[in-house]
């Protein structure tokens, strides 16, 4: 237990130091956290393979991971690399039509994850984890003069102390309290704060099968003096709420050799502060993995994650009108900007590989590669006065080193 004590001071040190930023892959959320999960396509509520995927998909599944009955400290991280590329048109007054094609200069970077897993007992485990977990944005500063410089920056980061209890050999429970940190930059500077929110889980064993699910409550942060959204020459807050969560997941192992999980998740953009203000859609997402171990030391994944793009297309849109946003008038053309140029959270296919090595008994390393296939959104206003258009691909590479102590 001193041992995963002295990791946790390590862990936040480490996060004080990397940039939290992250890319939006379902909605603005990671497909999943560590690099076991990712290779997998996300799953991990049923039956994680380490102490990131557990703590961030189910606090319940801590009892039951092959770290148990011992210890594990986990460092990772993910290099993100989208493409993000837009096409507008629209009319400004005093210089007739404006156009312009460019590509985002948002910049490939890492995001971190970290945590640890120990027993208190026989029962009961401790786990502490900190790990980027969503976020999106784009970067047209010094592009074409119809771009107006538009430059958006949303990212959270979590902090989650995490307690799990076997109440049966075969049934777990368990809790996470989920600190968050947000940070918004329209342009202008960012705008951080916190909040707190809850996770809870439960899993059941049986044969061959594990049974997870998972809820997270929804957690909203206020951005304060973020932006002048609505012309008036003062800047505006902006609340932004992560969703209510379920994720429910099965996952069957037939031999030592080979595991499978399909997962669900639910996201209820549609009620959350923000969101709903940019006219998102819940979103189901569905999960895939595999692993197989030819030899014992070499793990072999792959996955596939699906979910449908959950920002609406406004075709026919009033050029002229606006839209009322948490008690702002926003004119409609910065708000059609804003929700398919500055934040094409679009992306909706995901193919992954991974590959895990035990390095010796204590140390395993394990690698993954994520491809989220190119989606578009394009939509026109009333008369085809203006058309917006953004397509989003990305590509990312995942690394995890594992201790087991």
């Amino acid at each position: 237990m001193k041992k995963g004590l002295l990791f946790v001071f390590l862990m936040v040190g480490l996060l004080g130091m990397i940039s939290p930023a992250a890319r939006a892959t379902n909605g603005d959320n990671l497909i999943g956290i560590g690099p076991i999960s990712r290779a997998m396509g996300g799953v991990g509520v049923a039956a994680p393979q380490e102490a990131i995927s557990a703590i961030f998909a189910n606090p319940a599944a801590m009892c039951f991971g092959s770290y148990c009955p011992g210890s594990e400290a986990v460092f990772a991280g993910t290099y993100f690399d989208p493409t993000v590329e837009s096409k507008i048109r629209y009319p400004y007054p005093g210089l007739g039509v404006v156009t312009g094609s460019s590509e985002s200069r948002m910049k490939a970077f890492i995001v971190p994850a970290l945590a640890v897993t120990s027993p208190i007992n026989e029962r009961l485990r401790f786990g502490i984890g900190a790990y980027g977990v969503s976020g999106m944005g784009v970067d047209y500063k010094d592009r074409e003069p119809a771009y107006g410089d538009l430059y958006t920056k949303i990212e959270i980061m979590k902090f989650a102390p995490n307690l799990a209890y076997l109440v049966t050999p075969d049934f777990s429970i368990g809790a996470s309290l989920s600190i968050d940190y947000g940070n918004a930059d329209f342009g202008s500077g960012g705008a951080h704060n916190y909040t707190i929110g809850l996770q809870v889980g439960a899993l059941y064993h049986r044969g061959i099968f594990n049974f997870g699910a998972s809820y997270i409550t929804p957690q909203k942060i206020t951005h304060e003096r973020v932006a002048d959204f609505d012309g008036d020459g003062t800047f505006d807050d902006l609340d932004l709420e992560s969703p209510h969560t379920l994720i429910f997941g099965v996952a069957a192992q037939p031999s030592p050799k080979f595991l499978a999980e399909v997962d669900m998740r639910w996201y209820n953009w549609a009620d959350a502060k923000g969101y709903e203000d940019f006219d998102w859609d819940n979103q189901w997402v569905f999960a895939v993995g595999v692993q197989y171990r030819p030899v014992h030391q070499l793990a072999l994944r792959a996955g596939f994650n699906y979910g449908r793009n959950p920002v609406n297309e406004h075709n026919g849109f009033d050029l002229s009108g606006v839209t009322r946003v948490q008690g702002m008038n926003v004119p409609n053309l910065n708000y059609e900007l804003l929700r398919v140029v500055g934040f094409p959270a679009i992306v909706e296919k995901h193919l992954t590989f991974g590959i895990g090595y035990d390095l010796t008994k204590q140390l395993i390393l394990n690698l993954t590669y994520m491809h989220a296939f190119e989606a578009t959104i394009k939509e026109v206003s009333a008369g085809n006065m203006a058309s917006l258009e953004s397509s989003l691909s990305e590509n990312s590479y995942s690394f995890g080193l594992t201790w087991r102590f």
